[in-house]
């Protein structure tokens, strides 16, 4: 279930507790069941899955971004107290990948949306994500092969960005800031 698509306000909080519980809780449950063997052998490396949506937001939003600014900011408190074990973190950021994650976000927008007072962004947003076929978004194969070279890599990155929109989009927030980021996104969803 994705929750993140529609206002904040209109998602009831049992929802967004499950959006909690699948991307943040339980692969913190199987980080707690993994790390014992891994601070024995004084050696591992996790490998949590983000998105670019945990660095930067677009609307309509709100609980999936939280999961995932959450994940980001676990991750970088586990990587620092892994350390000394050798246990290495890493984060990797997709951004639109050829998935049905657009199409299941939509419809469940459509469903639940209808009747809110955010109908009018609504409908802008999914004009500007409605994209038969994915052409605009990246081939899973690609994220595929980022995950098989920070799993396999002696020295791998705190971090991977990939994917269609990623670097972008982070790198307008990062280092034009949040208005600028923001005067874009609300040009595009004109």
């Amino acid at each position: 279930m994705h929750t993140g698509s529609l206002p904040s306000k209109d998602i009831p909080l049992d929802d967004a507790r499950y959006q909690f519980e699948v991307n943040l809780f339980g692969l913190a449950h199987l980080t707690q069941l993994v790390l014992p063997h891994m601070r024995a052998q004084r050696s591992g490396r996790i490998i949590n899955v983000s998105s670019m949506l945990g660095r930067v937001f677009v609307p309509l939003g709100a609980w999936y971004h939280a999961t995932k600014h959450a994940l980001e900011g676990w991750s970088d408190c586990l990587r620092w107290e892994t350390a000394p074990f050798n246990i290495q973190v890493v984060v990797i950021q997709p951004g639109a990948i050829r998935t049905e994650f657009a199409d299941v976000m939509g419809a469940r927008m459509r469903k639940y949306g209808e009747d809110t007072a955010y109908k009018d962004q609504m409908e802008r947003f999914l004009g500007v994500i409605d994209d038969p076929g994915g052409r605009t978004r990246t081939e899973p194969a690609v994220i595929a092969k980022v995950l098989l070279e920070a799993a396999t890599t002696a020295r791998p990155r705190r971090r991977y960005v990939s994917g269609a929109m990623a670097r972008p989009m982070m790198f307008l927030r990062k280092w034009f800031g949040d208005g600028v980021y923001e005067v874009v996104l609300r040009r595009a969803l004109r």
